[in-house]
């Protein structure tokens, strides 16, 4: 069966779920060139296998709030691929949580796995339990819940969850002291534990940083520098402000963070005092447009980041929020560098867009795999029952980030993608992800 083949029975079993159509085929038009250079691939229904889940698991969390009436919500863990490694994917509590959104979280977690270098399947889960406005009582019997039900599904050895949207350090902790409690067993079960008690230093600064560490590299291949550039972030949460936050250390000037509400803009750029400022405002559950009171800067509300002039976008919030009029503002305001934070940020429409104007464009797979590169540690440090420093950390970030990069770059080269210096980072990365599981599927046979 031909890639062409496979997308249209893919489309045509799933039409309800179009996030993960989208996902599937922006990997499987990517890699034509290499599927079709090894007639193995085919022999062996690689591709078809990967694009069905080894299982989809679902279930019902009942809880009670703070009033007593009893609130239920539905989970999901969707196992993917362990062909490199165990399961491993983060969770997420968000009210748009359904199958289509785990299903193509968890297909793009096999290939940013694939290309950390570390031995990582993918997987993905979650619930559509919304936490905010929620007292920190009722996410913690929530989070107990959910871990009721979660904990058969996984283990040490077997599938490694961690955090995502809506699921931060706090409630890894309470998962994790319910998955203890019900085992009776302390493993390194979820990864974003808590420093001390078998989390590793940096977790928390990696995706964001490791989305700028992957963009030097970028620049570097053009023979630039970030010291100077504008610099769009988008989202206010984790990723966003620890890219904003590398950024600025680097020398970039970032002029824009958002959230659901708008855009706040500060031209004069965005130092260690202000990101320190937004972390605590955020933590707090307060409004961005504060910082305008504070500091100065401006406050669009209702606005996206992409209306203000720049060198550099770095999409962080979440899927989809890039759009193709998003896209064409970017171009028009000088954007020549798109790296993207968070999960498929920018729809298809978008990256045909920017591609076709030669904007350098980092998908996530590549880009913001630093989180679970770092979370791929933690597991060697719980396996070992030993820890590193953080400047051990970030050092072996650096080096998984270029190469991830020079992966993606090499690849592009290889396959002819690389035009007079544009190198398509989306084609290379996919090839080199999936190669990396597609090989050790053909060596398994058909077992897995």
């Amino acid at each position: 069966m031909s890639i062409s083949q496979a997308i249209e029975k893919i489309e045509a079993r799933y039409a309800h779920q179009p996030e993960f159509i989208q996902a599937v085929k922006e990997v499987a038009i990517t890699i034509a060139p290499l599927y079709d250079s090894h007639p193995e691939y085919d022999a062996f229904k690689v591709f078809e296998r990967l694009v069905e889940p080894d299982r989809v698991m679902g279930f019902r969390i009942n809880w009670e709030n703070d009033k007593g009436v009893v609130q239920v919500n539905r989970g999901w863990r969707v196992q993917f691929s362990n062909a490199l490694g165990p399961y491993k994917g983060g969770i997420r509590f968000h009210p748009t949580v359904n199958q289509s959104v785990l299903k193509f979280l968890g297909f793009e977690q096999i290939f940013k796995n694939a290309l950390t270098g570390l031995p990582m399947g993918g997987a993905k889960g979650g619930s559509d339990f919304d936490p905010k406005g929620k007292s920190d009582n009722e996410i913690r019997r929530f989070c107990y819940a959910f871990m009721r039900e979660l904990h058969p599904y996984i283990n040490k050895d077997t599938d490694v969850p961690a955090g995502d949207i809506g699921v931060s350090g706090r409630e890894i902790s309470y998962m994790f002291a319910m998955y203890k409690n019900l085992t009776r067993e302390y493993g390194g079960v979820l990864t974003g534990k808590g420093v001390g008690f078998g989390g590793s230093l940096m977790r928390t600064e990696a995706t964001g940083y490791g989305a700028v560490y992957f963009l030097e590299n970028m620049l570097t291949a053009q023979n630039e520098r970030i010291d100077g550039k504008r610099v769009l972030v988008s989202g206010a949460g984790n990723v966003s402000l620890h890219a904003a936050e590398k950024a600025h250390m680097l020398g970039g000037v970032v002029v824009t963070v958002s959230d659901s509400q708008g855009t706040l803009y500060d031209g004069a750029g965005l130092n260690q005092e202000k990101i320190n400022w937004l972390k605590a405002q955020k933590a707090k559950s307060q409004p961005l447009a504060d910082y305008v009171a504070v500091y100065g800067g401006e406050w669009f509300a209702g606005q996206k980041p992409w209306h203000i002039k720049g060198d550099i976008a770095i999409p962080s919030a979440t899927q989809n929020e890039v759009n193709e009029e998003d896209a064409k503002l970017m171009v028009e305001n000088g954007i020549k560098y798109v790296v993207e934070g968070a999960n498929m940020p920018l729809t298809a429409d978008a990256i045909d867009h920017i591609r076709l104007h030669r904007v350098h464009y980092a998908p996530g797979k590549a880009a913001n795999a630093g989180g679970v590169a770092v979370s791929g540690l933690e597991m060697s440090q719980n396996s070992v029952r030993q820890y590193k420093t953080f400047e051990e950390i970030d050092a072996r970030l650096k080096v998984i980030m270029k190469n991830i990069h020079d992966g993606a770059a090499e690849a592009s080269e290889k396959y002819h993608q690389t035009d007079k210096g544009y190198i398509d980072y989306m084609t290379g990365a996919n090839i080199v992800g999936f190669k990396r599981v597609a090989d050790a599927l053909v060596a398994y046979g058909i077992l897995n």
